[in-house]
């Protein structure tokens, strides 16, 4: 499980399962180090017929290595400062640990240049793209396949915010980062954001990375990260498996609500059920509702009131009735650039100068000065 090295930066050397030169600085016990030369080989030069993703920092092309294994190959942009830095994160996040709902690191290249992360090969893409994105490559999911991809996503953000040691907050829980097995198992993948975080450390301030949709209030505008950021972005991601419908690029009612509102809406006209993706004919109304609600309790506006995640997979994964008079309104940061009557808020990366441009058009409904014991969330009486 790697040689303990957890310093800002400072690596301690690792050995390569390869026979290749070791990179210098890259602690890598449990992941191979490939030629550039090989990743070409094995992506037919990066050829754009075999790209099945991209964004943010760099691009993922399908690959298959000289054994014939397919994986997933993603290239960081060699103009990025901070694509570097990303890569040395996620090198050092994911040869550490080890879960059946995280994405497995297979290995890296850093030659010139190029940072290059080799990943396990999952079939079913992600599910920006499989759910939510263009018709030529949707796929229907029903409820109960979408229902596992709710608690299993749960259960592998509970296992980095509880178990992983030291604790690991990802910062960029979205659909893009939610890859699908070829059973539809979820795999939580793209750790170049994330933070580690010691067990004496409740919170820290630092520079603001994510995607506008899914960023807790307090941490835009604040740059306060606690475990409770990816709560939060968790509960938008639920709303957008329930409805199908992505939380940046739809705005909903006459209100042009984003999502999260929306939802409040629907549960304040007690209408829950007019979220569910119309694709969806069959399904258990009251497990349905108790998700929707499970996301209204992740994206309360005050941090302190949302559930752990541990608390979150129970909630979903129990018929728990849940206490709704803990329940306060949603929180929602607006970058400056979205105005009201915008179709939403576009997917890209936010920085700490937007945040602080975006304090005056971010809205926090009724945040509150005192929160509630969260272990009133749950009553654990089964129906």
């Amino acid at each position: 499980m790697g040689c303990g090295c957890f310093g800002e930066l400072n690596w301690c050397r690792g050995s390569f399962k390869s026979g290749e030169p070791q990179t210098p600085g890259i602690s890598t016990d449990n992941v191979r180090q490939f030629s550039y030369n090989s990743l070409r080989s094995a992506t037919r030069d990066f050829h754009p017929s075999n790209r099945i993703g991209g964004g943010g920092y760099g691009v993922v092309h399908r690959g298959v290595l000289r054994d014939g294994t397919q994986v997933a190959i993603k290239s960081l942009s060699a103009e990025s400062k901070q694509g570097s830095n990303e890569f040395l994160t996620e090198i050092r996040m994911i040869s550490r640990i080890q879960h059946p709902n995280l994405v497995k690191l297979v290995g890296c290249c850093a030659e010139g240049s190029s940072r290059i992360l080799v990943y396990e090969y999952l079939e079913n893409n992600s599910l920006a793209t499989s759910l939510l994105g263009s018709k030529s490559k949707h796929v229907f999911l029903d409820w109960p396949t979408r229902a596992v991809i709710c608690v299993e996503t749960a259960t592998g953000l509970a296992f980095l915010h509880e178990e992983a040691e030291p604790h690991i907050v990802h910062r960029d829980i979205k659909a893009s980062n939610i890859l699908l097995d070829g059973n539809f198992h979820p795999k939580i993948g793209d750790f170049g954001l994330a933070k580690l975080f010691p067990d004496n450390v409740t919170h820290v301030s630092t520079r603001v990375a994510g995607t506008i949709g899914y960023l807790a209030p307090e941490y835009a505008l604040l740059g306060q990260l606690t475990k409770k950021a990816d709560v939060y972005s968790f509960g938008v991601l639920l709303l957008e498996i329930i409805s199908g419908r992505s939380s940046s690029k739809a705005a909903f009612g006459e209100e042009l609500l984003v999502l999260v509102e929306w939802a409040w809406k629907l549960r304040e006209e007690g209408r829950l059920l007019d979220i569910v993706d119309p694709e969806l004919t069959a399904y258990a109304e009251d497990e349905v509702i108790r998700f929707v609600k499970v996301a209204l309790f992740c994206t309360q506006a005050v941090a302190h009131q949302r559930p752990s995640m541990k608390q979150v997979v129970e909630m979903l994964s129990k018929q728990v009735h849940l206490n709704e008079k803990a329940l306060t309104e949603p929180g929602v940061y607006r970058a400056s650039s979205s105005r009201r009557g915008s179709r939403g808020a576009s997917s890209e990366e936010t920085s700490s100068s937007q945040a602080e441009k975006g304090k005056h058009s971010m809205t926090a409904l009724k945040i509150q000065s005192q929160y509630d014991d969260p272990d009133s969330m749950t009553q654990m009486s089964p129906r």
